[in-house]
């Protein structure tokens, strides 16, 4: 594949997409590793959750939005959604070729190769969950290092944080719900399989013990994004201040809750 043919601009913006917020725990990643790249981020929030979809109905809208990033010329999408990867990305890499994608997963090798107890806990959505590709690598994981992984569906998590619901009662009795029953069972990593999330931590962290390890896939994420953009020689090398745009096609209140306070970020409405 010789995306170099048809990408040649380092300074084009890097896109990503997520069913809402969520992506943007992604987006401050990156932003923070490579401060002076552009980019794009589109928030599905018109459509989200997409944990509860259909395989064929991720995909579908993983195509437009991926088809809207590349109208607005983004030189690497990053799919900055659990479900959207584990459910779309080989679809999209297999339909553009021209450029080139990064996907996120549930950080389960880490959490399997440090764990002492041998059990860890992954929150996700259903539709994250019950993919091939989180089966495929779970049941390699499950062999290979003899780990015990609880899966647990956070449904409820992406709607409440969605309409501005995350520091709420409802909130926290749901986490509880969620979190305690595999605290119960003695992990002693806790995954945090959707972008959405991180934001959560800190509730998370108030429910369960101290020595419950909790991670995210963010970081990796963007040092997976800069390693490729290196590879491609498509680091932007200007000095010029950075241009950030966020979209969403649903309401934007709750995207701008969470956009960072700086002056070369414009968010608006598809």
């Amino acid at each position: 594949m010789n995306m170099q043919e048809n990408i040649n601009n380092k300074t084009a913006p890097i896109g990503l997409f997520d069913s809402g917020v969520g992506g943007t725990t992604i987006w401050k990643e990156v932003n923070a590793l490579m401060p002076n790249e552009n980019t794009l981020f589109i928030a599905d929030n018109k459509n989200a959750p997409y944990g509860e979809k259909t395989k064929a109905e991720i995909i579908a809208l993983c195509d437009a939005n991926t088809r809207l990033l590349l109208a607005k010329g983004a030189k690497i999408i990053v799919v900055a959604c659990n479900t959207g990867t584990t459910n779309a990305i080989q679809y999209l890499r297999e339909t553009y070729k021209e450029v080139p994608f990064i996907g996120i997963e549930p950080a389960i090798k880490p959490a399997s190769l440090q764990s002492v107890t041998k059990k860890i806990g992954v929150l996700a959505t259903r539709s994250t969950l019950a993919s091939d590709l989180f089966a495929k690598n779970s049941e390699h994981l499950k062999q290979e290092e003899q780990v015990e992984i609880i899966e647990q569906v956070g449904e409820g998590l992406v709607e409440l944080i969605e309409t501005g619901r995350m520091n709420t009662p409802e909130m926290t009795e749901l986490l509880r719900h969620h979190l305690l029953p595999m605290v119960a069972q003695g992990i002693d990593y806790l995954v945090l399989g959707c972008t959405h999330y991180p934001y959560l931590l800190p509730q998370i962290q108030q429910l369960i013990p101290p020595h419950i390890k909790v991670i995210d896939s963010g970081y990796a994420v963007a040092k997976q994004t800069r390693h490729i953009l290196e590879e491609y020689n498509l680091l932007n090398d200007t000095d010029t201040p950075a241009q950030h745009f966020w979209y969403a096609n649903g309401k934007a209140e709750v995207l701008q809750q969470f956009a960072p306070d700086i002056n070369n970020l414009q968010i608006s409405v598809l």
